[in-house]
């Protein structure tokens, strides 16, 4: 099926399968469609409809709080054109550049799935097929048991490998979470679409690092120290790791963590909801451990500190919120240095 999608800078036009939201057969064509979440959640990626059908694959989701039904507008990576299609979208929209990653739908096996906390699940997907992916990306997850795809950050990094790492937290009421934690996952099929998100490194960049991360935020963060620490990126540059949770048991990849010590970081695990327990520094030597929250354990520190920085913000959107605003209005970074992810 031929779509055709208006900007308001230019127009493209770009084919779509069967069932397949309009989202991702446009960053499959490799056309930066705006979006954010990808799964119907923020809006973002919010489209009017000039011409054709479309099949709502999420009619409860978030997002559409965000579009006006009588207006045609609809949220692209829930709807699928039925036929030809033209669509109209209010953002500047341009192609991706050439050597990006472009996404792709990709079937996949859960492997090796095991707790790292009372309440947050490591495991991997084999892909069948290899996958390029930034540093900082996501994939978006759906089980055959499960209506619809949830996204998560890669923890590894690896071009052209078949094995992406994960972390989830167990979220009541949360439908992946519930599932992973329900039962042993090992060897269950699922498909995955990706990769995908802005939020990335490259060792190119040439500028400090200040990553602040709220729960299984630190996800992605993981996967940019890899990719840094190898091409030994922090012999030239400094960086900084904020590692928020609630309490020490709620804390991982602390043993990660202290090996990245080794470069030059400086990582400091900011506790909320505790005063910092004692056990902690005698425990792991290598790591800063403060109470407050993340956002505020990183103002403390950091301040004075901020020449020449590009910021990596993840976790929940409250969170994420918080760090922003701290980087906007005391660190002064301008908004091209500040990338980020919200987990809603």
């Amino acid at each position: 099926m031929r779509i055709q999608v208006n900007a308001r800078n230019q127009g493209f036009e770009f084919d779509a399968r069967a069932r397949e939201p309009v989202l991702y057969a446009g960053l499959r064509a490799g056309i930066e469609l705006p979006y954010e979440c990808a799964t119907g959640t923020c809006g973002t990626c919010k489209a009017k409809l000039i011409s054709g059908r479309l099949h709502d694959g999420w009619r409860e989701a978030p997002g559409r709080k965000h579009v006006k039904p009588e207006q045609r507008e609809f949220l692209m990576c829930q709807c699928a054109a039925e036929g030809e299609a033209m669509l109209e979208v209010s953002k500047f929209v341009y192609a991706m550049e050439p050597g990006a990653c472009t996404p792709d739908a990709c079937p996949g096996i859960v492997r090796a799935p095991r707790r790292l906390a009372h309440d947050v699940m490591a495991f991997g997907v084999e892909l069948e097929q290899p996958c390029d992916f930034d540093a900082g990306q996501f994939v978006l997850l759906a089980p055959a048991a499960l209506p619809g795809y949830r996204a998560y950050s890669m923890c590894n990094f690896e071009r052209g490998g078949r094995q992406l790492d994960f972390v989830a937290k167990r979220k009541p009421g949360g439908g992946f979470s519930e599932w992973l934690f329900g039962a042993d996952r090992e060897g269950e099929r699922l498909d995955t679409f990706g990769p995908l998100g802005k939020a990335t490194f490259d060792p190119a960049l040439a500028k400090n690092l200040l990553c602040i991360a709220g729960g299984s935020g630190i996800a992605g963060m993981m996967s940019i120290l890899s990719r840094a620490a190898r091409e030994r990126y922090f012999d030239r540059y400094r960086g900084w790791v904020f590692f928020g949770v609630r309490m020490l048991r709620d804390a991982f990849f602390l043993g990660e963590l202290s090996a990245f010590r080794a470069q030059g970081l400086e990582i400091t695990v900011a506790l909320s909801d505790e005063d910092v327990p004692a056990s902690a520094r005698s425990e792991w030597p290598q790591l800063g451990f403060a109470r407050g929250l993340v956002h505020e354990v990183a103002r403390r520190t950091m301040a004075g500190k901020y020449h020449d920085m590009r910021a990596y913000v993840a976790g929940p959107p409250p969170a994420v919120d918080a760090a922003i605003r701290m980087l906007l209005l005391e660190a002064r970074l301008t908004t091209d240095n500040i990338r980020y992810d919200k987990f809603s």
